[in-house]
């Protein structure tokens, strides 16, 4: 299901209920309650509780953003060190650049199709993975330099292999989600809490009363939305965060 079908949805839900409720409220009050009886204490208890959420609600989004950079880094860096050492084998007789290119563009293959799936339902990498990217390191380690220029392009590989490895590691620590399920326990009772005090304000019927609790409802409900969709650094399916892979590597996307 798109995500902006998910939003619609949870918007369209939780919007509704809440004008349900606030109709249901105002009868279960009748006319002859009155408003202004509410305590002044209770207006500024409301807003000390809105705040508080606000700063918890705008760490969150930092943090999950913060992570989902940090993740996106990393798989540029993947990419760019193996497309430095495919480009670089070019000094190398035909047999050994075709077979380091074969290897690599194996290994991006087996990444972008197969890999990138599991990472995101299992939050692991496969061992064929590793065992392709073993295949690119043995192919660069044994390319014995027989010229000057394959002297200087040698150890500059072997450093990109090094580092694409390194990113490897650093994209499977990454992988799953970063929010822990306490916060995120915490997150939903108070945007419960929050949306729950426009009761406590005692809201009408009226049009704009009603019109503003349900966009106050919906900020909510997408600000919370964004948090889960940021919350998984490399997206919730396999072509959404690929790009630096597929970019450089377009064959295995199907391309040329």
């Amino acid at each position: 299901m798109p995500e902006w079908l998910i939003l619609t949805l949870l918007m369209a839900g939780i919007c509704t209920a809440v004008v349900v409720a606030a109709i249901l409220n105002a009868r279960r009050l009748g006319v002859e309650d009155d408003p202004s009886e509410t305590p002044d204490v209770l207006d500024y208890m409301i807003m000390m509780i809105g705040v508080v959420y606000a700063i918890v609600l705008g760490l969150a989004i930092a943090g999950v953003w913060e992570a989902r950079g940090a993740a996106q880094d990393g798989v540029q860096s993947e990419a760019q060190a193996l497309h430095e050492v495919d480009e670089r084998a070019s000094v190398y007789p035909r047999s050994v650049r075709a077979r380091i290119h074969q290897d690599i563009e194996s290994y991006v293959d087996h990444v972008v199709t197969k890999e990138w799936q599991v990472m995101i339902d299992k939050g692991e990498l496969t061992e064929h993975g590793a065992v392709l990217l073993d295949a690119v390191r043995h192919d660069v380690t044994h390319a014995r330099p027989r010229t000057a220029l394959q002297s200087q392009a040698y150890q500059p590989m072997v450093d990109e292999v090094a580092a694409a490895d390194a990113a490897r590691t650093a994209r499977q620590q990454s992988a799953g989600p970063t929010m822990p399920r306490v916060v995120w326990i915490g997150l939903a009772l108070g945007a419960t809490l929050v949306i729950g005090l426009i009761f406590t304000l005692q809201i009408r019927r009226s049009p704009r009363e009603l019109m503003l609790s349900v966009m106050f409802t919906s900020l909510i409900v997408f600000l919370l939305f964004l948090v889960w969709d940021f919350d998984d650094p490399f997206g919730r399916s396999a072509g959404d965060t690929t790009a630096p892979f597929t970019d450089l590597f377009p064959s295995a996307r199907g391309g040329a």
